[in-house]
């Protein structure tokens, strides 16, 4: 085979273009179900500016001209959302695929890096094109150049280093075969991916190289499923049948390994009982009998409880990150151990655990279910459960019914939207006081129908993720809803992507809570005697020197949203409020159109506690005595944590 001719930029739009990736789902009963085989770039979102507009800009109308399904190319209207986009699909397709989103020298290019932080912190995929300025410097500096006296080679794109899995620049054309092929590798890594980015300087974008046909030849890349290795597996079994209460907590990693029927066959053999982290909602259905909901800070109080006095903790697939530890005081019985099952070691060793099993979590639920077929928790501790449950339920219910309040509260509103839905539809949210309410009530009723982004808790994500969601759905030939929810601090920071959906007739639901300011922070800033400053959206008082005062901002989020061209459906304060939300859904799901529901609610009704806690340090010192107050219950508190060596 001989080489082409080609610029830096068409070598590696086509590259990607032939880039596939290899696994197989769960579904059979050995763990070991269809294959599946799909392409690990289906697209490239790109902002152009001069940086890229001759380099991948022309590659890929080069592309389009030549084959429109080679690369197909998509516009975004920012580019952090480009990237929340990708994260949002690789969601959906369990970290087989991604998109690629090429931005311009600059601002554009650290556009970019709030969303590889959200990606890399997230373990989900996303390929970042940054553009970079000369490699030659022959005109230097040029227009957007970062300049710093005791580096000249510094560049903007630097930043991306620590929030990066993988960060490489493209200095030379010879470069991008080694390049390429490393970010690949990275992608698609279930232990190591993230963020990949590759810097590409706008000269060297331009030029051409001679490229082998071997590089542009269809390639496959197998998402690697390590088994558990004999004497960790064979510690897990002595330390599970050695346990009078182990419970597991159930992270993202038991979904991206595609071992929910796994999970669900070795829980209901063993009664061990299920906590899931916020990345592991839909592990398993909300009502089934093993399931104890969120646990953690933002956890369910049957999950809580039983967590409390857990002597084993089995991790699966998590990350043990602070709202799933309750930052350290989850687990409180003397004796508790730890067996972290993860493909990724820096995760498998956490809590000073002596068990660690470094493994795919398909294959070590397999063996586990072989190895424990005889094992199965006592009938008290069954009991425990199932009473744990069954009042947790019943607090849900009521916490979702009605109240006939003209301003409705979250609670509520999330009870409106779950009873309107299907059992397939999508939630999606990031950030604010959604993701604590969604993890105790949101009924999960699907594997993937729960996707809240909160490793990054990201304000924005939402609308931009809800659309990567929904194209990943599209591309699996999946017609199901993708129901956004989010508030109105979150909304402002991001919503152009509106024009995204309206643009290519994209059908996601939003579902915009307005409550004038930052619902969360401001129960958080009360909690820590701030007294919700700064919270508020409010008009400036002079006098005070504040935001704190009555008069709401004559702000109008609904007509904002009908700028963009999207239907709008806004439900007016009353006694029928949470009817008319129920109507509006059921009406947008049988739109073909996305459509954007704007509903008020009242910040300070709560959603039932489940005692969780958060370490938010309160100062030690304070003239306020709310501030004061606040500091007695956080050293109460503090008091419970542990070094959780097991």
């Amino acid at each position: 085979m001989t080489a082409r001719r080609m610029t830096v930029s068409q070598a590696l739009v086509e590259f990607l273009a032939n880039q596939w990736t290899v696994d197989r789902d769960g579904s059979g009963e050995n763990g070991v179900g269809r294959e599946i085989r799909e392409r690990t770039i289906p697209g490239m979102f790109g902002i152009f500016g001069h940086g890229n507009v001759a380099g991948i800009g022309q590659a890929l109308k080069q592309a389009n001209v030549d084959d429109p399904e080679l690369m197909p190319y998509f516009q975004a209207r920012n580019e952090q959302a480009m990237v929340h986009q990708s994260v949002g699909y690789a969601r959906m397709h369990r970290r087989r695929g991604t998109y690629a989103s090429a931005a311009s020298v600059g601002p554009g290019a650290t556009n970019l890096l709030t969303g590889a932080a959200l990606a890399t912190t997230n373990r989900l995929p996303a390929l970042l094109l940054p553009s970079d300025t000369f490699a030659t410097r022959v005109a230097d500096p040029v227009l957007q150049q970062l300049e710093q006296p005791h580096d000249i080679g510094l560049t903007v794109n630097d930043a991306f280093r620590p929030v990066s899995k993988f960060f490489d620049r493209v200095q030379r054309p010879e470069q991008l075969f080694s390049v390429a092929l490393a970010a690949m590798r990275v992608l698609t890594d279930p232990a190591e991916t993230g963020a990949v980015t590759i810097a590409l300087p706008e000269d060297v974008q331009a030029e051409a190289l001679d490229v082998p046909a071997e590089f542009l030849q269809p390639r496959e890349w197998r998402i690697r499923r390590p088994l558990p290795e004999r004497d960790a597996l064979a510690a897990a079994i002595r330390a599970i049948r050695a346990a009078k209460r182990p419970v597991i907590i159930a992270g993202g990693g038991v979904l991206y390994s595609d071992a929910e029927r796994q999970l669900q066959a070795f829980v209901e053999a063993t009664g061990i009982p299920v906590g899931s982290s916020q990345a592991g909602g839909g592990v398993l259905a909300w009502n089934h009998p093993q399931y104890l909901g969120g646990v953690g800070a933002t956890g369910t109080l049957a999950a809580n409880r039983i967590a409390v006095e857990a002597d084993l903790v089995i991790g699966i697939g998590t990350r043990y990150s602070d709202f799933t530890t309750a930052s350290r005081t989850a687990f409180q019985h003397p004796g508790v151990q730890f067996v972290n099952i993860n493909v990724a070691s820096f995760d498998a060793y956490k809590h000073g655990t002596q068990i660690p099993v470094i493994a795919d979590a398909r294959e070590t639920l397999l063996a586990l279910s072989e190895a424990l077929a005889d094992y199965r928790i006592d009938a008290e501790y069954a009991a425990v459960i199932a009473r744990e449950n069954a009042a947790w339920h019943a607090s849900v219910d009521v916490a979702f019914e009605p109240s006939g309040l003209a301003l409705p509260g979250q609670p509520e509103i999330i009870g409106a939207v779950q009873a309107a839905s299907a059992p397939e539809d999508v939630i999606v949210q990031a950030a604010g006081s959604l993701p604590g309410d969604l993890h105790k009530l949101w009924r999960v009723r699907d594997p993937l129908g729960y996707h809240v982004e909160y490793a990054y808790s990201c304000m924005g994500y939402e609308i931009a993720g809800g659309l990567g969601a929904k194209r990943g759905l599209v591309a699996a030939g999946d017609d199901r809803d993708v129901i956004v929810m989010v508030g109105d601090g979150s909304y402002l920071m991001l919503n152009t992507e509106l024009v995204t959906a309206v643009a290519e007739g994209i059908k996601i639901i939003v579902v915009l809570i307005q409550n004038h300011g930052y619902a969360s922070i401001g129960h958080l800033s009360e909690t820590v005697g701030s007294e919700r400053f700064g919270t508020w959206y409010r008009e400036y008082d002079e006098s005070a020197k504040n935001f704190q005062g009555e008069q709401v901002l004559p702000v109008d989020l609904a007509m904002n949203a009908r700028s963009y061209g999207i239907d709008v459906i806004e439900v007016e304060p009353g006694p029928d409020a949470i009817a008319e939300l129920s109507a509006a859904v059921a009406t947008a799901k049988a739109s073909d159109r996305a459509t954007f529901i704007h509903i008020n609610s009242d910040p300070l009704i709560y959603a039932p506690d489940g005692d969780g806690w958060w370490d938010v340090p309160v100062p030690q010192t304070s003239t306020l005595p709310a501030t004061q107050r606040a500091r007695a219950e956080y050293e109460a508190q503090v008091a419970a944590q542990k070094p959780l060596l097991g």
